[in-house]
């Protein structure tokens, strides 16, 4: 290994994804000087691997499942989708896997781009060992910021390198259509791939440890879906957990806890995430190797005064909207304490404190039907302590619905705070649900009184009517 001199900077950003752009792009309008390492693709994970192509996939079966429901409609898609022409546009969504688009979007901000892997070897000192093997030092004046994200984290079974899994990385990315498909798991990746494959032509097999699907949304969110997964030809088997697994004459054989043995031409694990944080030197500044990095509202990690964490790595949220938004003020943060400035005081709409991650945090599952969430659950918010109600409406009172075709099923809860007579949470499952989350995150995000919200009149006929109806049934 060839090391060269080191070079100064104010702010090292560990990772390209769209978090560590988002730094980088707000301590660049600030004044200070960026430097950017990426060990893969610039765009990270939602480019590639996750947001982007998961949705390419999605959209055709969203598209296809809405048009069956119209009359004068329906008759025209009843075939097969061509999943060769999914599969090629998910590879245009991804530019085929080549960055040049984002690495000229770095340029253009004038921050500068490192590739290869970086290591923290100590205080404010950062070392990138590029692809050709030379080693460079990076001294940061200010900042450095981890935004490393998340991989897939496997369960300890025997046989389970041999069978050479699926994660989402494998399921985003495919070649090809599996003939069949077991999805381990009952979360987002594996409810959206599940809804992906089955519609592409797949037989999937979901096995789900607990009692349903989307264990974090309301309990009638997963239940939902389950219910068009299951009229779709899937099949889906709670409380069952995999014991075992191999590869026989390429067959996956998966063998359950209940000793059943489950054949497949692939198998997905969408078991949870882990940092990507085991080989970032963490050592090197008393920190635990492979540990999620806690870190405060403006996003620097506790104990430090130069270290931040934004996105997946601190674990307040694992969605890309929400470390995005983190990112911009932790860029801000981070530009202000350079000039010394004091930070604006985040009681609670300050722009250097990320206090949405504690109480209005949306999410879209874009499955068929959609779930979309804001806020807390109804069980969320008991546990917290509130007092409140939940209030409850099918869409089927919603006139917007009925032009969505026929068969329209979905149901919305607001969880209202009796006492403070404010939203502490939202939740949408039905088509087309994904585009009303907004209104319901301002709502609980602004704190707007559910009296004041009877003055945010929805258009006539949508389904943002919805609104009208939970209001009519929380007055009662």
């Amino acid at each position: 290994m060839t090391e060269t001199e080191s070079i100064a900077y104010d702010v090292v950003v560990l990772g390209a994804g769209p978090v560590g752009e988002n730094v980088a792009d707000r301590t660049r309008a600030a004044g200070l000087s960026t430097a950017v390492v990426e060990s893969e693709l610039v765009g990270g994970e939602c480019s590639y691997w996750a947001c982007m192509p998961s949705k390419a996939l999605l959209r055709p079966v969203i598209a296809r499942a809405d048009a069956r429901r119209l009359p004068g409609l329906s008759q025209a898609v009843q075939g097969p989708l061509d999943a060769a022409a999914v599969l090629a546009r998910r590879d245009e969504y991804t530019s085929h896997w080549h960055d040049d688009g984002q690495v000229r979007w770095l340029d253009g901000i004038g921050a500068d781009l490192y590739r290869g892997h970086g290591r923290l070897a100590g205080p404010r000192t950062v070392t990138v060992t590029g692809p050709d093997g030379v080693s460079r030092t990076l001294t940061v004046r200010h900042a450095v910021a981890v935004c490393t994200g998340t991989g897939a984290r496997l369960p300890d079974l025997p046989g389970l390198a041999e069978v050479r899994p699926w994660t989402s990385r494998e399921a985003t990315s495919a070649e090809h259509v599996p003939g069949r498909l077991i999805v381990v798991g009952g979360g987002v990746v594996a409810t959206e791939m599940a809804t992906a494959y089955q519609a592409l032509g797949s037989q999937v097999t979901v096995l789900v440890r607990g009692k349903g699907l989307l264990a974090r949304m309301e309990p009638f969110a997963g239940e939902l879906v389950a219910e068009a997964l299951t009229e779709a030809g899937a099949e889906i088997r709670t409380g069952t957990s995999v014991e075992s697994v191999a590869r026989e004459n390429g067959t996956v054989v998966a063998v359950t806890g209940a000793g059943d043995r489950i054949e497949s031409d692939e198998i997905l694990f969408a078991t949870g995430r882990a940092p990507r944080t085991d080989d970032i030197g963490l050592e090197t500044v008393g920190m635990e190797p492979g540990s999620w990095l806690p870190v405060d509202d403006t996003l620097r990690v506790e104990g430090s005064d130069w270290l931040y964490a934004c996105g997946d790595v601190n674990h307040r949220a694992l969605l890309t909207h929400q470390g995005k938004y983190q990112a911009r003020i932790a860029g801000d943060a981070i530009g202000a304490r350079a000039k010394g400035e004091p930070l604006q005081e985040p009681a609670p709409w300050g722009p250097h404190a990320a206090t949405a991650d504690h109480h209005a945090v949306p999410q879209v599952v874009f499955t068929d039907p959609e779930a979309s969430a804001v806020g807390l659950s109804l069980a969320e918010a008991e546990q917290a302590g509130h007092r409140v109600r939940a209030v409850d409406v099918e869409f089927s009172s919603v006139a917007g619905a009925g032009l969505y075709g026929e068969g329209y099923r979905g149901r919305a809860r607001m969880v209202v705070d009796v006492d403070e007579r404010i939203l502490r949470g939202v939740t949408f499952v039905g088509p087309g649900v994904g585009e009303l989350i907004h209104s319901a995150t301002v709502a609980v995000a602004g704190q707007v009184p559910v009296d004041r919200l009877w003055h945010a009149v929805p258009s006539y006929p949508t389904i943002s009517e919805v609104w009208l109806r939970l209001l009519e049934a929380y007055r009662g």
